[in-house]
């Protein structure tokens, strides 16, 4: 329907038609003779919205959402009818796109409309100002950012435009990736499962684009080809991450879309082994940024937990490896072949286990995964001969805490029971003095969580029956055994709990569980160098005793008499458990001082 034909229209839509007329012939004419383009589309913009407000205003409307049909039919056969002047085409163009858009979510009507509008601006107009104007309408703070079918005739068209650009590709869609991605960032954030869909409707256009991207890289060649490709590895890993959200949905949900994104990295240069030891996201960051860094990768900045799903998935599921050409088996020796690499994994896989956005779900199959590189025959050499063991420490204690959250906060006892495996196999990767090290930080970083500093204390016990297993082995053969398990220093872990660093006591009952470890740690290590009488850890040194008695032992005592004192005339149910929680405290910590009093007097 033409804009001369209206005579025949419902009336209704009568004077829509009239009015668009009216105000595409102004804007027309202030184009053609003060080439004012803002000010000329402004009143293009302004009218289409008040269409778009009607609309909104009354949705069940379906009179309202035809006038809006008839509007943007005659709108796009304004704009691609052969007469019209190209000056006054290359105004409409920058104020149509956003303006249009927001039809998009009328009906299916008005979306197809839409898109043809939009596909034939990007097919006629230049495409480098085409690029800031959909990346200016993706952008726009607005309420739109909550409706993902604004976003869509947008998206598709960036993909187009990609294609179109002719120099400096790289540089340009540079500046439109991190555009994208806030918008993917966004909606998924906020969808709820009413808006799962349209979010996956994105995720498929954004696969498009990537597809766009590379068949601009296949024209490319040299340094311009080696950036762009790196910089499509990254925002296929940034899709992965977020098509990852979805997992708890189900893995057959999220199965395609891995597929389609996986075959991107090859392509771009990404191998398994790279990504999970982090050497290829070292050197694809590099490629993009430069010596002199690169405002571009503040888009990427969990670019290392991008890394660790994209290898979690192939993990998940034979195909994803398959569509990559890569034999996931072969990681996996090699990984277990290489204690560095290993290390190297351990910290990569700590970007998702800290992740308060990925589902537990993907947890779970990155704790899988973590086990199975600690099966079989694993190397217990740190393999690179040329790097210093202890700059992996602070990333592997990293990983533990991670581990360890998964520990404490996740709902299925056999993600727990897998991820407290998990951690005992890499705690028992890292040399002696280093896990020594590191076990004292996690007890000291642990106040909010006595139950996971009691599991810890059982880990010091059990390393200190391995060593003096080790130890008497040693002796009967006449070779020595050094191990900071067997030293003075490990009454730091008992001191950590009965005494914290402020000098206070331990706080009782909340504490308890801590407490009794403690305890049963401090009596075993008594026990143990009386039975053998020996005096590794200067237990049973007079000064120690005292220390132990004076300063631990008895101010506990005198806090658990205070409480259990104050509780006793209290026959709630809430004083009932406060007691029934320290009577083990009580029986251990009476037979810690027992043993204590017996080594000073027979010292004395």
């Amino acid at each position: 329907m033409s804009l001369v034909d209206v005579q025949d229209s419902s009336s209704s839509a009568h004077p829509l038609l009239l009015r668009l007329l009216e105000t595409l012939t102004t804007c027309s004419k202030i184009v053609t003779e003060t080439g004012d383009f803002p000010q000329s589309v402004l009143a293009l913009v302004e009218f289409l919205n008040s269409v778009l407000d009607a609309v909104d205003s009354n949705p069940d409307n379906e009179c309202l959402k035809e006038n809006a049909v008839l509007i943007l039919a005659e709108l796009h056969q304004f704009i691609s009818s052969p007469s019209l002047d190209e000056m006054v085409l290359d105004a409409l163009s920058f104020g149509l796109p956003k303006a249009v858009a927001k039809f998009a979510g009328v009906s299916d009507k008005c979306r197809e409309i839409v898109e043809s509008i939009i596909d034939y601006i990007i097919s006629t107009c230049n495409p480098r100002d085409m690029l800031s104007i959909l990346c200016e309408a993706l952008d726009s703070p607005s309420k739109m950012f909550k409706e993902p079918t604004y976003f869509t005739p947008l998206l598709s068209g960036l993909s187009k435009v990609f294609l179109r650009i002719q120099r400096r590709q790289f540089e340009q869609i540079k500046e439109a990736v991190p555009v994208i991605l806030n918008v993917l960032k966004s909606l998924s954030a906020e969808s709820d499962d009413e808006d799962n869909k349209s979010v996956e409707d994105l995720i498929v256009i954004a696969i498009s684009i990537a597809t766009s991207v590379q068949e601009v890289c296949e024209k490319l060649e040299g340094k311009r080809k080696e950036k762009l490709q790196a910089l499509l590895g990254l925002f296929v890993l940034e899709i992965m991450v977020l098509v990852s959200r979805d997992l708890p949905n189900g893995v057959l949900s999220c199965i395609s879309l891995v597929l389609q994104l996986s075959r991107f990295l090859p392509f771009c240069g990404l191998s398994y082994v790279g990504l999970i030891t982090g050497s290829d996201i070292h050197t694809v960051t590099g490629i993009i940024c430069g010596e002199d860094g690169d405002d571009c990768m503040s888009c990427f900045s969990l670019v290392k937990q991008e890394a660790s799903v994209a290898v979690i998935w192939a993990h998940i599921s034979d195909e994803v490896a398959t569509a990559t050409k890569e034999d996931f088996t072969v990681l996996r020796d090699k990984l277990r072949s290489s204690r560095t690499k290993r290390w190297q994994a351990v910290g990569m896989l700590k970007y998702v286990l800290s992740s308060i956005d990925q589902p537990w779900e993907l947890k779970k199959h990155a704790i899988d995964f973590l086990l199975s590189i600690f099966d079989g025959n694993i190397s217990e050499i740190c393999d690179d001969g040329s790097a210093d063991c202890s700059s992996y420490m602070p990333s592997l204690f990293a990983a533990l805490q991670a581990i360890q959250n998964v520990i404490i906060y996740a709902s299925g006892p056999v993600l727990r029971k897998n991820a407290f495996s998990a951690f005992k196999r890499v705690l028992a990767d890292i040399p002696s003095y280093e896990r020594f090290d590191i076990l004292k930080a996690l007890i000291a970083n642990n106040n909010n969580f006595p139950s996971m500093i009691a599991i810890l204390l059982g880990i010091v016990k059990e390393e200190i029956i391995m060593e003096n297993t080790l130890r008497v082995r040693q002796v009967e053969n006449n070779a020595s055994l050094s191990s900071p398990f067997w030293s003075s220093n490990v009454l730091d872990f008992v001191e950590l709990v009965l005494r914290p660093p402020k000098g206070r006591p331990p706080s009782l009952p909340e504490e308890t569980d801590a407490v009794l470890s403690a305890l049963n740690l401090y009596r075993f290590l008594l026990i143990t160098e009386s039975t053998g009488k020996t005096n590794y850890t200067e237990v049973l040194s007079k000064n120690t005793l005292q220390k132990v008695y004076t300063e631990w032992l008895l101010p506990l005592r005198t806090l658990v008499t205070w409480i259990k004192e104050e509780n006793k005339e209290d026959y709630s149910q809430l004083a009932v458990d406060i007691n029934c929680s320290l009577n083990p405290v009580e029986l251990v910590l009476y037979r810690c001082i027992e043993l204590v009093e017996d080594k000073l007097k027979s010292s004395s």
